[in-house]
């Protein structure tokens, strides 16, 4: 949680139907869409859209947030935007995670870079290579002596890596374009536009990009279905370890742009925040080692980011904080961290204050930590997690 249009001439489409409506960017070309079928969120049995922005690579807890999404049902996750720092490097970081996962069908966005002094402790992962091994592997055994079986599966694996290369080859022009955009924001509106009243922003950096957008076209934003973010500390501040109950601090993602959720705040969409008070869930070493050694592509790649955080932090910490997945967690199961009205205001040092006055926000002051350590766990390491 340390602080952090594009062209639309490349096709990339592996899905149908609902998916492929839902990807606009990924088509290469926005798909025209009518209210019959729009999805309605009120819908139970349809997903509900959701964009994720984040500033992952630097804390560990935007990966499981990340994680957390893609194993959750309940959303479709429409594209997935980067802010704060360098927005480069983070995009290449979550595009070397979807690649990893054999995924081409998700937007990876990159915002404006901003000014930083935080340490990307992940920034190796970001610079490596995807495992692209996307095909089927065979495992011959004696069994298998017919030849001719030997030889057409052979021939199918040579057209798999064919067109796993060719795919790339797509992938990897389209994210050329993509990484001399940096509007994070005109992608997030052209999605609103595509799906007036349907989206959730899921937010859990910095809101750079939340702001961009807002300036850009308010009346465009405030067609969100709603803005759910990790941020804020309102009674409780960042614990120690042997202090529980500090006062409010200045919340990192407040903290480096204040003026973004004061923007956010008025623009008119909803807005549920998860502050410090609801969101310092820290895992156990037992449940940590039970999702790093689960061995599913997704919990392969956490242990890589995972390591990489450990070494990069200074051993500060060994067991992660999960602030950022709370508010993924609140997105699908909102009675774990159940929500007040009230009227927040933000200062020019990030430190937020309920105020008196009608309500800007619904604000989670205490979570069910067991109950979303549960969900975690379930969804990471569940006999559906593989």
């Amino acid at each position: 949680m340390l602080c952090m249009k594009i062209s639309r001439s490349m096709a990339i489409v592996l899905g149908v139907g609902l998916a492929a409506a839902a990807l606009p960017y990924a088509l290469g070309q926005a798909t025209s869409s009518s209210a019959d079928t729009h999805l309605q969120v009120k819908d139970l049995a349809a997903p509900e859209l959701v964009v994720l922005d984040t500033d992952i690579g630097d804390d560990i807890d935007d990966a499981f947030a990340l994680s957390l999404v893609l194993k959750s049902p309940e959303v479709m996750l429409l594209g997935i935007t980067t802010g704060y720092g360098d927005t480069d490097l983070r995009a290449k970081l979550v595009r070397r995670y979807f690649g990893s996962l054999c995924r081409f069908d998700v937007n990876v966005i990159p915002g404006v870079p901003t000014p930083h002094n935080n340490v990307f402790t992940q920034a190796a992962y970001a610079g490596g290579i995807a495992n692209q091994s996307c095909g089927v592997v065979s495992i011959h055994t004696s069994s298998m002596t017919d030849e001719a079986h030997l030889k057409k599966q052979r021939e199918q694996e040579a057209a798999q890596w064919k067109a796993d290369q060719a795919r790339m080859m797509v992938v990897e022009a389209h994210l050329q374009q993509q990484r001399t955009a940096h509007d994070a924001a005109g992608f997030l509106l052209d999605l609103i536009n595509d799906h007036p009243g349907q989206i959730t922003l899921i937010a859990i950096g910095p809101l750079f990009n939340v702001q961009a957008a807002i300036e850009r076209a308010p009346a465009t934003f405030k067609k969100l279905n709603r803005v759910v973010i990790m941020g804020g500390s309102i009674d409780r501040g960042y614990d120690t370890g042997t202090d529980n109950k500090r006062p409010p601090d200045a919340e990192w993602n407040i903290k480096c742009d204040p003026a973004g959720l004061r923007a956010l705040l008025g623009s008119g969409v909803p807005v549920y925040m998860m502050p410090l008070d609801s969101t310092q869930v820290r895992l156990s070493q037992h449940d940590l080692e039970k999702i790093l050694a689960h061995g599913s592509p997704v919990t392969d790649q956490l242990a890589l980011l995972y390591h990489q955080w450990v070494w990069g932090n200074g051993v500060q910490w060994t067991t992660p904080t999960l602030f950022d997945p709370v508010a993924v967690a609140y997105s699908i199961r909102p009675e774990l961290c159940p929500a007040t009205p009230m009227r927040i205001e933000v200062d020019d040092k990030g430190f937020t204050r309920q105020v008196d006055g009608p309500p800007n926000a619904q604000v989670c002051l205490k979570s069910d930590e067991s109950g979303f350590r549960q969900l975690l766990l379930d969804r990471l390491t569940g006999d559906n997690a593989k």
